[in-house]
């Protein structure tokens, strides 16, 4: 039934006169993290989406329980942070039950994320594990093309940057990216003081990441 809904989303993006207007949400997890990291990188990242894809995607970033049944409103989640990640049981089938009717998660790791997201999201599909993405592989070449994969935003451990995927039955349902940063890149310029290139390229992955999921060129 949740799979059904999905579809007739897709089916009225193509049919309506205007393009359908989502939204998209940040996800809330326990475990005293901070989910909330980076407020100004959903809402910078989906007016430079809007502006440079013509999609029509809301402006007003939602918040939402991971273990809330509200998360099937929203057919892309984004999940941030640099400390402790926890999911009950309960949350974990939530997560599941929502990728495999259709939807879709971006983890971005504000630095320390790793070691805690990885043993929870084995708590939502213990049968997967992430796999590096190549670089040819379709969410590096949409409208921005990244031939060696993701930009490095920050420097932390003096390592490249990875872009890991869950694959459920052969379609991406789960895309993290790790020692790279972009929600940083995306955050407003005085925040990080970053460079206009470093920002336009963290801008430009992430227009991929979001093309990826509502149009897959």
């Amino acid at each position: 039934m949740k799979r059904n809904i999905f579809l007739l989303l897709i089916l009225f993006s193509a049919l309506a006169a205007t393009p359908p207007s989502y939204q998209i949400a940040l996800l809330k997890y326990r475990g005293g993290g901070d989910w909330y990291a980076n407020p100004t990188s959903l809402p910078n990242l989906v007016k430079f989406v809007n502006r440079n894809l013509g999609t029509n995607i809301s402006e007003e970033i939602a918040t939402v329980d991971i273990g809330s049944r509200e998360i099937f409103n929203y057919p892309f989640v984004h999940l941030t942070g640099h400390g402790n990640v926890l999911f009950s049981v309960k949350e974990a089938q939530n997560l599941r039950e929502y990728l495999i009717a259709g939807g879709f998660i971006h983890i971005d790791d504000n630095y320390g994320l790793d070691k805690f997201i990885r043993p929870q999201m084995k708590l939502v599909f213990p049968e997967l594990e992430f796999v590096e993405l190549p670089f040819s592989h379709l969410i590096y070449h949409q409208k921005y093309d990244f031939p060696n994969g993701l930009p490095k935003i920050h420097e932390h451990d003096n390592k490249a940057p990875q872009g890991f995927g869950l694959l459920w039955e052969g379609r991406l349902v789960c895309f993290y990216t790790y020692e790279c940063d972009l929600g940083d890149g995306w955050e407003n310029q005085q925040v990080h003081k970053d460079s206009d290139a470093t920002r336009m390229n963290a801008l430009k992955m992430g227009a991929n990441i979001l093309s990826y999921v509502f149009i897959k060129e």
